[in-house]
C-alpha cells in the first residue's frame, strides 16, 4: 500500500462538500487526518496521510485539484538545530502528532522525528528558528 503525506487547502466554496468521504467511496483510499481547521464559508486546511493503490491515490489527487483544492506533498523533513533551541515549548503547542513535547521534570523540548508528519507548523512557531524544513526532491 502506498502512503502520501499531504497538506490540503480548501477554498471557501467547497468546504461544505463531503470531499474526504468521496476519496474513500470513489477511489477506495484510506486517510488519517493529522490536523484540520475547516469552518463553514471560510478557507480550510487539512494535514493528512492518504493511502491506497498508487493509481487510485493519483486519481484522488486529480479529483481534489479539479475541485480547486490546493494539494501539497509533505515531501519534506523537519530538523531541529539543537544548539539554537531554547526549549521555550512554542513548537509543542502546534505539533499535531506529538513529535515535539516537553519532558518533565527537566522541561526540555524533546523531538521524536519518527512521529513527525513534516507539516511545518513548528517552523513558524519557533521564535529562534531552531526548526528547519529540509525538502525532498519528490513530485506528486
Amino acid at each position: 500500500m502506498y502512503k502520501k503525506g499531504l497538506v490540503l487547502r480548501f477554498p471557501a466554496e467547497v468546504v461544505d462538500q463531503p470531499i474526504v468521504w468521496r476519496l474513500v467511496k470513489d477511489f477506495d483510499l484510506s486517510f488519517n487526518i493529522l490536523k484540520a481547521t475547516i469552518l463553514p464559508g471560510k478557507e480550510g486546511i487539512m494535514v493528512m496521510e492518504l493511502s491506497g493503490h498508487p493509481k487510485k491515490v493519483s486519481q484522488g489527487l486529480e479529483y481534489l485539484r479539479n475541485l480547486g483544492v490546493e494539494v501539497k506533498s509533505i515531501g519534506q523533513e523537519i530538523y531541529r538545530k539543537e544548539e539554537v533551541c531554547i526549549h521555550c515549548g512554542s513548537c509543542t503547542a502546534v505539533c499535531p502528532t506529538g513529535a515535539l513535547a516537553v519532558s518533565r521534570p527537566s522541561m526540555e523540548v524533546v523531538f521524536e522525528p519518527e512521529r513527525c508528519s513534516a507539516c511545518g507548523l513548528c517552523v513558524t512557531a519557533c521564535v529562534v528558528r531552531a526548526m528547519e524544513v529540509h525538502l525532498e526532491r519528490e513530485a506528486l
